[in-house]
């Protein structure tokens, strides 16, 4: 991507700004991208007549899985791949600049939360640990090495070490952010029950083959009653449980 439209993604201040940047980017991609420009020739669309975001075609994720959807002539640095839970086997998606993924997360973080480094970030993540190329791993791992605090890491499935490491904050009065995919969190609510007052705690969704599928409201109010706090963030945006401005929604992961 050109780095004058990457500028202009993260300095967008209105509406008109929007729109102007997502339709550049829209025509971008459909001259750039054959998978894409495949799919809209096919639609029957002409780019010249979409005129506004809404009317924007999306890729269905089912390519991902199948085409390698990748925009430009230049050679990807990196892949990261979906879970792969669900029907189809793994989504792939092809990275040339890395650097718009971190920005994206990061600058998602800063507005939601603050810095990093005043966090105690804590990643409950045992199915993403064992995977390689997981996008969700990466960006944990950033986020944790920007933490000013030695308590924060992956902990994959160990409770009681978590749970120490989360008392250890509370005596530094450092603040906490728990990030944990929604199995694991069950299970650490189940087991134990932990008292997590002022701890952000943010699922990141998905029972990943590992539990039956629950409603995300069901998810919330289950781990809410567990932990003693009244909101859990969501790594998808809205929590859904009645305040929908908790959990940030510029965070996009491909697992």
């Amino acid at each position: 991507m050109k780095p004058e439209i990457t500028d202009r993604i993260f300095n967008i201040s209105d509406k008109e700004s929007f729109r102007e940047c997502a339709l550049e980017i829209f025509r971008m991609q459909f001259a750039g991208n054959k998978v894409y420009s495949d799919f809209i020739k096919n639609l029957g669309i002409n780019p010249s007549n979409v005129k506004r975001p809404e009317e924007i075609p999306f890729l269905p994720v089912e390519f991902f899985k199948t085409q390698k959807v990748i925009t430009g002539t230049q050679p990807h640095i990196m892949i990261f791949e979906s879970s792969g839970t669900t029907s189809g086997g793994s989504g792939r998606h092809y990275i040339i600049d890395i650097g718009i993924y971190e920005k994206c997360f990061l600058r998602s973080f800063n507005i939601f939360y603050g810095d990093p480094a005043d966090y105690i970030i804590a990643a409950l993540l045992p199915s993403y640990a064992e995977r390689e190329n997981s996008s969700l791993v990466y960006m944990m791992d950033k986020l944790i090495g920007m933490s000013s605090y030695p308590e924060s890491g992956f902990y994959k499935d160990d409770f009681e070490s978590l749970i120490s490491a989360i008392s250890v904050a509370r005596r530094k009065k450092g603040r906490v952010l728990l990030m944990g995919v929604s199995f694991a969190l069950l299970d650490l609510a189940e087991r134990y029950s932990p008292d997590l007052h002022n701890v952000v705690v943010m699922e990141t969704g998905g029972m990943k083959g590992r539990r039956k599928e629950i409603t995300r409201t069901e998810l919330h109010s289950v781990l809410k009653q567990a932990f003693n706090v009244d909101t859990i963030h969501s790594e998808y945006g809205s929590s859904m449980d009645g305040d929908p401005d908790q959990g940030p929604s510029g965070s996009v992961d491909t697992g």
